[in-house]
């Protein structure tokens, strides 16, 4: 006797292909070498939000509940491309600028 797979459960954001992109997103800054540890944890921290900001979208009802979600979603996004950027500029501003 065999049996049938129960069906896949499909949530809202499984439709999205922005989700879909913010995974992809995920994984490429978890493989990006980037020297600051700090830098690196926050890129990851970004990427995660702004897939978990996608799909937090995709389950609200409203059109202005659905639109912030989205909004914050694409600002995660910017920010995690910005600290997996190497070299860092901003890097550079935490060192002394005058040595004693």
């Amino acid at each position: 006797m065999t049996q049938t797979p129960p069906p896949a459960t499909s949530l809202p954001h499984h439709k999205l292909f922005a989700y879909e992109l913010c995974l992809s997103l995920v994984k490429l800054v978890a493989k990006t070498r980037v020297a600051d540890a700090q830098l690196r944890a926050q890129a990851r921290k970004s990427a995660a939000s702004a897939a978990l900001n996608c799909a937090e979208g995709a389950a609200r009802q409203t059109r202005a509940d659905k639109s912030r979600a989205y909004a914050i979603a694409l600002c995660e996004c910017c920010e995690a491309c910005a600290q997996s950027r190497s070299p860092a500029p901003w890097a550079r501003a935490r060192r002394p600028m005058f040595r004693r």
